[in-house]
């Protein structure tokens, strides 16, 4: 099923994604740093939420408490728990 989340406090505006079960594939950022959103949606592609949870949840982006990483996770984890 295909989700697209609002970030809040980061550059990157939303999030796309497709959640097959609690696998997470085809990340999608709008906006933010570009080739490093490319790197972290390839590199957690096919990981399922609670792996990106505990790899992305609570990092922050310079003085910013969060980041475009930790909304990610947020966003996974928003979606998976929609569905239930």
């Amino acid at each position: 099923m295909k989700y697209s989340y609002k970030t809040r406090g980061v550059c990157a505006m939303k999030i796309d994604f497709d959640l097959d079960g609690d696998v997470v594939r085809n990340i999608r950022f709008l906006g933010g740093c570009d080739g490093n959103l490319k790197a972290i949606s390839k590199l957690v592609d096919g990981m399922t939420v609670d792996e990106i949870e505990k790899k992305l949840r609570g990092n922050t982006c310079g003085r910013k408490p969060t980041s475009c990483a930790d909304q990610l996770a947020r966003a996974v984890r928003e979606a998976y728990n929609s569905k239930s």
